[in-house]
């Protein structure tokens, strides 16, 4: 069978360029097994033609919000039921600019918005506006939302410049779509729990004691397990990332809030990756009012927080798998190992704070995993998604 056999999904067009490419995506997505339908912006329509792209989708192009030729008077609304997958490319700076300000003024803004599905983007522009502040700002809402973000590429541009900002070629686009819907099910039927983020713990009322965790690698994680068939459910700290779409997300503050929810939760997972930058210690008591400024030195007791990793390790049945990371700034390896063994957990993911473009807030991470058998699997860096991809591969293995 078909990798896209039976999948229906809505192609994306904005006003660049690359647009003329789209109706390669199409052809591409029709012979992998996919239906296809367009919805456009008017720009788009300058640089290709709807007579062209109707054909080789076989449905009419949505361009235009009053279109009265549509049997549905909303039809970015009728078009996101029917969709399991959108497609934005090519993606210029100003409808990703759109999206991530929930402006909704034309066909594809109004669709993007209506849609709940997985997005892929494939952004298209010049290297100078790529580069910009405001669309790096734009494509790091676009992350957070969880889409998959395909190129930009390198090369000869169309302006005349070369540098990052071209399209990723058509086939790129479809194979990354082909991967997303390729998943082994390696989870099917299994419940996952998975923490991620930070925790949280008040000095005072205006304070309080915290780390740098983005939640980026945990939501990765997540979305990983779901679209490996698992039922995730998700434990996060304060992050600034949308969930995915069919997660059971279990909204925390504090590290004993989390611990909480975890020892109530693992008996019935069969799987719990423990992700999060869970606070070692906390204030002793934290002051009901703000503390004032003086000259005094003020001096805090710290007491010591509950140990997820370690509770969880000793609650364990035969046949639960429990991994969870250890970010490191020395001694790296021995010290991930040693904490395998402490927390009797099946594996650990280790990473270093000393690798470049890694740990806290960046896209990338460098990870280990290593196994309580004794085998370690070191990767590369790559982006947070693609590590996730090997975590659940790594721990999937586990099972038996």
């Amino acid at each position: 069978m078909k990798v896209l056999q039976g999948k229906n999904i809505i192609l994306g067009i904005s006003g660049g360029i690359a647009a003329y490419k789209a109706p390669l995506i199409i052809r591409l997505l029709h012979t992998a097994g996919a239906s296809v339908k367009v919805v456009c912006t008017q720009n788009a329509l300058e640089f290709t033609t709807k007579t062209t792209l109707e054909t080789l989708s076989e449905h009419p192009v949505y361009a235009d919000v009053f279109d009265r030729d549509f049997v549905h008077s909303t039809e970015h609304i009728s078009i996101t039921d029917w969709a399991d997958l959108m497609i934005i490319a090519p993606a210029t700076g100003n409808i990703i600019g759109k999206f991530a300000s929930g402006i909704a003024d034309e066909a594809l803004s109004t669709t993007y918005m209506a849609f709940n599905g997985p997005v892929f983007i494939a952004p298209a522009m010049n290297t100078k506006m790529w580069l910009s502040k405001a669309v790096q700002d734009n494509m790091a809402e676009m992350r957070n939302r969880g889409h998959q973000i395909i190129g930009p590429d390198e090369g000869n541009l169309a302006c005349g410049y070369d540098g990052a900002g071209r399209m990723s070629q058509p086939d790129e686009i479809v194979d990354a779509v082909k991967e997303f819907f390729s998943a082994e099910s390696l989870l099917e039927g299994k419940t996952v729990l998975i923490t991620a983020g930070p925790t949280v713990e008040n000095i005072d009322p205006v304070r309080f004691l915290s780390n740098y965790s983005s939640g980026k690698m945990g939501y990765a994680i997540a979305n990983e397990a779901l679209r490996q068939g698992a039922k995730v459910v998700l434990v996060s700290g304060p992050v600034n990332i949308n969930a995915p779409a069919g997660v059971e997300l279990i909204s925390v503050k504090t590290a004993a809030e989390m611990h909480q929810v975890c020892v109530d939760k693992f008996a019935d997972a069969d799987m719990a990756i423990m992700a999060a930058a869970v606070a070692d210690y906390r204030p002793k008591d934290a002051a009901e009012k703000k503390i004032k400024k003086s000259d005094d030195e003020i001096s805090i007791t710290f007491v010591k927080n509950p140990d997820i990793l370690a509770d969880l390790g000793r609650m364990k049945k035969a046949g639960q798998i429990l991994g969870g990371f250890a970010l490191e700034t020395d001694h790296e390896l021995e010290n991930a190992k040693q904490k395998l063994h402490n927390k009797k957990a099946d594996f650990i993911v280790m990473n270093s704070l000393r690798d470049a473009n890694s740990a806290f807030g960046y896209d990338t991470n460098k990870i280990s995993v290593i196994h309580a058998s004794g085998d370690v699997k070191s990767f590369e860096l790559m982006t947070k998604t693609e590590a996730a991809k090997h975590i659940i591969k790594e721990a999937a293995a586990l099972i038996k």
